[in-house]
C-alpha cells in the first residue's frame, strides 16, 4: 500500500520546501544534505547523505601514500 504523496511547488529560483512528512521519513534536520537520485525511468530517489567522519577520513588518506608514486600514476592514471 502506498502512503500520501505531499506536494509541494518549485520556485522561480528553483527552490523548494521539503514537506514535513518526508524530512520525518528521511529522519532529516536543518543542515543536513539530500542526495536526489535520477533513475533511467525518470523517477526521482530522495535520500539523506550521511556527514562524513572528516578523521576518519583523514586516517585513511595517510594510508594510501604508498600509491601516488610517479610510477602509480603512469600505470593507472588512465583508469
Amino acid at each position: 500500500m502506498r502512503r500520501s504523496s505531499p506536494v509541494s511547488r518549485i520556485t522561480s529560483r528553483g527552490q523548494t520546501t521539503v514537506p514535513r512528512e518526508v524530512r520525518a521519513a528521511l529522519s532529516s534536520a536543518p543542515g543536513d544534505s539530500l542526495a536526489w537520485d535520477i533513475e533511467s525511468n525518470g523517477r526521482v530517489v530522495v535520500r539523506r547523505i550521511q556527514p562524513a567522519d572528516v578523521e576518519y577520513l583523514r586516517a585513511v588518506e595517510s594510508t594510501l601514500s604508498e600509491w601516488t608514486s610517479q610510477e602509480d600514476e603512469k600505470a593507472y592514471g588512465d583508469l
